[in-house]
């Protein structure tokens, strides 16, 4: 199945209001003034990383990709931009027709990005993108702050696997691309049925604590779960006396049992004490699941423990702590005023000057990664102009977007891979938890600079 034709969720058949209003009150005055028509380029970056990260996750990509294409202002929504006095009918004219018609470039989904990398650019005239900032924004941000959390955790758990199940502890639908999120960053499986549905994300699941109290005693339970669903079932062993448990989990379904889960107490404790007594009865194949308010830095805690997978739900679906990535979408180049200012028109650079560190840097940017004497990334080098040959191939930004059309779907799985390599290629002090600074620097190369 192509995940991608199963589109955006049938109650919500367009994109177009996910929106603020000043974007059509912008196009409103500019189809005015008569520069709603000037070709321009809008980029999306971030200034800064949250606090103690060493790289940024872009992720959300193929939603961006989704939501442009569904980008649509149809009667209902024309009509209530009417009736509620929003726009006035030359701009509801020019609504009623609007589709994307421009260029999108960015970093492939999976890759890493810092401060200033322009994560994606938009180009086309100034009326059809501005339209589009505060979508391709509420998903990026939301995306790439989950996956990057997604990463660290990954890389805290090593080659054990991590299971996302936060589908509870957040908005229905984020739920959903949380859980794609967190499987670009490193995450194995989701217990989220509309995820698995919608993404083709590996499900998993079985019990919880109330099937245990169902029943008059957790041998009952025990039993009809594991008639249920087999001997290689998760068995939940912390309703009451979790050594009782495991004895009555192996007693039922014999050393088969696939796994147990601890859901509580001191899980360093519990899991060695849980390990020893299950090679005691005989069942050292059958794994250990932990659960509990996980995050990174109580993964990395429990890598002495005799664990084998990984529950995570609140701290993966807030973005542990950083539930966004600051990601701004600005104006950074735009046609010279007279003349043609369409397709081939020069680009003049704009940039916002401003004092509280919310500056921004003008031109139409390029991206590439520099890799030191041993094949490692040393610096993001962003620049304007003519990209030096020893960068060419080393250049960051795709096409994704060409003349309103998607260009570069791909399989959520390639995503996935490309975090993995990308995350690889890094020093290896990126996957420190410590405070830092961003793991390499990023230097600014401008058109006629000469550095």
């Amino acid at each position: 199945m192509d995940i991608a034709d199963l589109g955006l969720p049938v109650d919500v058949p367009s994109t177009a209001l996910f929106t603020d209003q000043y974007e059509l009150t912008m196009l409103r005055a500019a189809l005015r003034a008569g520069t709603a028509e000037r070709r321009s380029v809008f980029e999306v970056f971030t200034r800064r990383l949250p606090d103690g990260r060493r790289y940024g996750v872009v992720a959300g990509t193929g939603r961006v990709l989704d939501a442009v294409e569904n980008f649509r202002f149809d009667a209902g929504v024309l009509r209530f931009l009417r009736e509620r006095g929003i726009v006035d009918g030359e701009t509801l004219d020019w609504l009623a027709e609007y589709r994307f018609s421009g260029d999108i470039w960015g970093y492939p989904e999976g890759e890493v990005y810092f401060p200033g990398s322009p994560i994606m650019r938009v180009e086309g005239t100034f009326g059809e993108c501005v339209l589009l900032e505060t979508v391709i924004l509420s998903i990026l941000n939301h995306d790439s702050a989950i996956a990057a959390a997604a990463s660290r955790m990954a890389s805290a758990a090593g080659d054990r696997p991590l299971i996302e199940m936060g589908a509870r502890r957040t908005h229905e639908l984020a739920a959903v691309a949380a859980a794609r999120a967190a499987y670009v960053g490193g995450f194995a499986t989701t217990s989220d049925l509309a995820a698995g549905f919608r993404y083709n994300i590996p499900t998993v699941g079985t019990s919880a604590h109330a099937f245990t109290l169902l029943h008059d005693n957790e041998r009952d339970a025990f039993r009809a779960q594991v008639a249920a669903l087999g001997r290689d079932t998760t068995l939940l062993v912390d309703t009451y006396d979790v050594a009782e448990a495991v004895r009555t989990a192996v007693e039922t379904a014999g050393p088969e049992l696939g796994a147990v889960r601890i859901d509580s107490g001191d899980l360093l404790l519990v899991a060695h004490r849980v390990r020893q007594q299950l090679d005691e009865l005989g069942a050292t194949d059958t794994k250990i699941v932990v659960t509990s308010d996980l995050d990174e830095y109580a993964i990395a805690s429990l890598a002495a423990a005799p664990v084998d997978a990984y529950g995570v739900g609140t701290q993966l679906v807030t973005g542990s702590g950083h539930p966004t990535a600051s990601m701004v979408y600005k104006l950074v180049a735009r046609a010279e005023s007279g003349g043609s200012t369409g397709e081939g028109a020069p680009l003049v650079p704009v940039a916002k000057k401003s004092s509280g560190g919310k500056t921004s840097v003008g031109g139409r940017k390029w991206a590439a990664r520099r890799l030191d004497a041993h094949g490692y990334a040393e610096a993001e080098v962003v620049g304007t102009g003519p990209v030096p040959a020893g960068l060419a191939d080393r250049q960051l930004l795709v096409e994704l977007v060409k003349g309103g059309e998607v260009v570069a779907r791909e399989p959520l799985d390639a995503a996935r891979d490309r975090h993995a390599a990308a995350r690889a290629n890094l020093p290896l002090s990126a996957t420190q938890l410590s405070r830092g600074e961003p793991v390499i620097p990023t230097e600014y190369l401008h058109e006629g600079s000469g550095s």
